[in-house]
């Protein structure tokens, strides 16, 4: 009888339910993010690409500061 009456008490007992649920919500979200980070690799890997190619193509001038005294 002891067995059953406490079955009954941790089936009802829902102090752990909102924990549970928040742990859902944060497993979707991390899933979500991973995702969407898979989605757009390949645009962000071009797009950083394509500035360094411009960048490392661009004339730069080395100007030297002289002080005159």
């Amino acid at each position: 009888m002891k067995f059953f009456k406490f079955a009954r008490k941790v089936r009802n007992d829902e102090d752990g339910a909102v924990t549970v649920d928040w742990v859902v919500l944060t497993a979707a979200i991390v899933v979500l993010g991973g995702v969407v980070m898979a989605a757009i690799k390949g645009g962000v890997v071009t797009a950083a690409s394509n500035i360094g190619n411009y960048l490392s193509s661009s004339a730069t001038s080395t100007t030297t500061l002289s002080t005159t005294n």
